[in-house]
């Protein structure tokens, strides 16, 4: 199969990145890249899935890798599995002697290992220029259930229908569970025996990174866990606070202890950002110091600022993206760009080990099992959100009141735009067709 051809096959069953921002996965495929990287570091704390999914689907995920390499012309695929995932470094070092390009990385367990740009720099020694993506230096990173899929796509000829999905924290029995793309979050915590506490938030994402959900929100591509937490839980409350708030905050507490850019991942690469300085910019009203603000842009709101650094409770984070927001909303792009040939000198010291952030977090009680369930689910309906990802929003393909089985596709991507196509995730008929979703009802069959 050549480059095109495995472009078109990726593309058609709607693969996407299956975290973060949801990047068309048949986009990243280039050939100027001559290493590949798969992530199964789970930047945030409790994830489960992609160490799950390794060490179950090891030799069907590491045959996709080296097709990847191989389609790609590129010389190797590097495995990057944190250290805490014992039981999945066994089942990659049981088969990948079997595949000659392709060798294994431990990653030391900190946050944020996953982060493309730190991950670039664990596994190769290469630092991604401020502003750029891992193909500049010659990387591409796919996650494990991207990879998963992308074998779904080619071997078995499946489009994306399914997400597998982390469901913890106050539920009775936390589990890992393979679901339909548009199941309710509800849905999903009934599935883990329903919240074990009567007051509560959910949290769709990490710790760090994820949004505060409506149990009717539903779940999408990108989706890597649901989370539900008392709702007088700092992780909670922080993301209650608002940004005028904050920065009303700011500007009376800060003490410029600098330990938000001493711990800050990205400037321990070398990166130009500074959130102490972006801090005082914004607290002192200090508008003259303007790569202050356009840093921010430099910003990938890992949250380890707010959540681990700052002993006064201050959001760098927060602020830096509202800025970011702002300063893209007024047209203004990325001034910073340098390339950093060296890492800060202190930079081992200074990375966060997982165990103690959980802690500081005050999520330990949570990090737990979560046993990976495959079993079909029952439900009667689901909302497919296909506005979620990076690109065009596809166009629907279907109206209300047509019939469709899992699989058949239901938004397609205009000729020559970035995007994904969406698929059914399960049988039945459409009740709803709108820009940014589509509702298919089923009756309540069992579907998987």
């Amino acid at each position: 199969m050549d480059l095109m051809e495995f472009k078109k096959v990726i593309f058609d069953n709607g693969v996407a990145g299956a975290g973060g921002a949801g990047f068309p996965s048949h986009e990243k495929l280039n050939k100027t890249a001559d290493t590949i990287i798969l992530n199964c570091a789970e930047c945030e704390p409790l994830f489960r899935v992609d160490r799950q999914l390794l060490a179950k689907y090891t030799e069907n995920i590491l045959q996709t890798l080296e097709i990847i390499v191989n389609v790609l012309e590129a010389e190797k695929g590097i495995v990057a599995i944190k250290s805490a995932y014992k039981n999945t470094i066994a089942a990659v070092k049981s088969q990948i002697q079997r595949y000659e390009k392709l060798e294994i990385k431990i990653l030391p367990d900190v946050y944020p290992a996953g982060d493309e740009v730190v991950l670039v720099y664990e596994t190769t020694g290469r630092i991604v220029p401020e502003g750029a993506i891992p193909l500049t230096v010659g990387t591409v990173v796919f996650n494990v259930e991207t990879v998963l899929n992308i074998f779904k796509a080619v071997a078995l000829k499946e489009p994306v229908t399914d997400k597998y999905v982390t469901v913890t924290g106050e539920v009775k029995n936390p589990i890992t569970i393979k679901a339909p793309v548009g199941i309710s979050i509800k849905e999903l915590i009934e599935f883990a025996g329903g919240a074990s506490i009567a007051e509560y938030e959910v949290l769709n994402g990490g710790p760090l990174t994820g949004r505060l959900a409506d149990l009717e929100d539903t779940v999408g591509k990108t989706t890597k866990a649901i989370i539900v937490l008392p709702k007088e839980h700092i992780i909670v409350q922080k993301r209650q606070l608002n940004p005028y708030t904050n920065l009303k905050r700011t500007m009376s507490v800060c003490s410029q202890c600098q330990m938000c850019t001493d711990l800050c991942p990205r400037s321990l690469l070398g990166h130009s950002i500074k959130p102490n300085r972006i801090m005082k910019a914004l607290g002192s009203g200090l508008a003259v110091d303007i790569e202050a603000f356009t840093s921010s842009m430099l910003c990938s709101e890992c949250g380890l600022c707010e959540a681990y650094s700052c002993h006064q409770g201050l959001s760098p984070r927060m602020l830096a993206g509202e800025l970011k927001r702002k300063l893209r909303q007024n047209g203004v792009k990325n001034p910073h760009h340098k390339a950093p040939v060296s890492v800060n000198p202190m930079r081992d010291g200074r990375m966060v080990p997982m165990e103690r952030l959980i802690a500081r977090l005050g999520i330990s009680k949570y990090n737990v099992d979560a046993p990976l369930s495959e079993k079909d689910v029952n439900i009667d309906k689901v909302k497919i959100y296909i506005n979620r990802h990076i690109g065009q929003i596809p166009v629907p393909t279907v109206k209300i009141g047509d019939i469709v089985n899992k699989g058949d596709l239901i938004a397609e991507v205009p000729d020559g735009k970035l995007g994904v196509k969406f698929h059914a995730s399960i049988s039945g008929k459409v009740i709803s067709v709108e820009e940014s979703f589509i509702s298919i009802e089923n009756g309540g069959r069992i579907v998987g």
